[in-house]
C-alpha cells in the first residue's frame, strides 16, 4: 500500500472568531450523532454567555404537516434536527422578516422566529418555504467558553454563511457539508477526502 500524504490528516483550522450569522463547519473526522459532517447556523453568539445555533443538514423523516396540528397535512416542509437540546420545541429561521411580526434580526437579512399564527397561516397558505425558511426540533448550545474551547480544539471551522441566502435554506445531508467546505476554498481541500463514515471505506 502507498503511503498516504501527511496533509490528508491535517485537519487544522484558520483561527476566526464567531459571530451571529456564521457557519460552524464540523471537522471531517468528527464522529457525534449529531455533528458528524454537521454545519451550523449560529444564531446568537456573545463570549461572556455562551452560543446557540441550530445544525443546517440534519434531515429528520417528519415533514412541518406531521410534526405541528395546526399545520395542514399536506404541507410538505421538511423538519430538521437542529440539535439535542430542547427536542420537544419547534425553532424557525427564514428571510421573511416582518412577515412574521417579532421576528428577531440575528444577522443581515436572517432571522429566528416571530409569531407562530403568522407562521402557520403562511405555510396552509401554500406560499414558498423552499430556499426562505427552515424548521427545526432542537438546538446546539455551548456554555460560556465551551465553544472557545472547541475552535482551539480545531472541532469547528468558521465560514460566512452564503451572500445568496437561498442557498442557505437548500440542500441537506452530506452534500450540504460537502458544498459549504468547498465554498471555504483550498485551505479545506483535504476535508473532502475523508467519507462521512470512516468504517465504509
Amino acid at each position: 500500500m502507498k503511503a498516504l500524504p501527511p496533509s490528508l490528516f491535517d485537519i487544522r483550522t484558520i483561527p476566526r472568531k464567531p459571530q451571529a450569522g456564521n457557519l460552524l463547519v464540523a471537522e471531517p473526522m468528527l464522529s457525534d450523532r449529531f455533528f458528524n459532517h454537521a454545519v451550523i447556523n449560529l444564531l446568537e453568539y456573545d463570549p461572556r454567555h455562551g452560543a446557540m445555533g441550530v445544525v443546517m443538514n440534519n434531515a429528520t423523516q417528519y415533514t412541518l404537516g406531521q410534526a405541528l396540528d395546526k399545520v395542514n397535512d399536506d404541507v410538505s416542509a421538511r423538519v430538521y434536527c437542529g440539535g439535542p437540546m430542547s427536542t420537544d420545541r419547534l425553532y424557525y429561521i427564514h428571510t421573511l422578516g416582518s412577515i412574521f411580526p417579532g421576528a428577531r434580526e440575528y444577522a443581515p437579512g436572517l432571522y429566528v422566529g416571530g409569531d407562530i399564527n403568522a407562521m402557520v397561516d403562511y405555510v396552509n397558505s401554500g406560499y414558498m418555504t423552499d430556499g426562505v425558511i427552515r424548521f427545526f426540533v432542537g438546538y446546539s448550545g455551548w456554555r460560556r467558553g465551551q465553544l472557545e474551547e472547541e475552535l482551539s480544539e480545531d472541532t469547528w471551522a468558521v465560514t460566512d454563511s452564503p451572500n445568496n441566502r437561498e442557498l442557505l435554506f437548500s440542500g441537506s445531508e452530506d452534500p450540504y457539508w460537502h458544498r459549504t467546505v468547498k465554498s471555504m476554498g483550498a485551505p479545506y481541500k483535504n476535508w473532502l477526502l475523508h467519507p462521512q463514515n470512516p468504517h465504509s471505506n
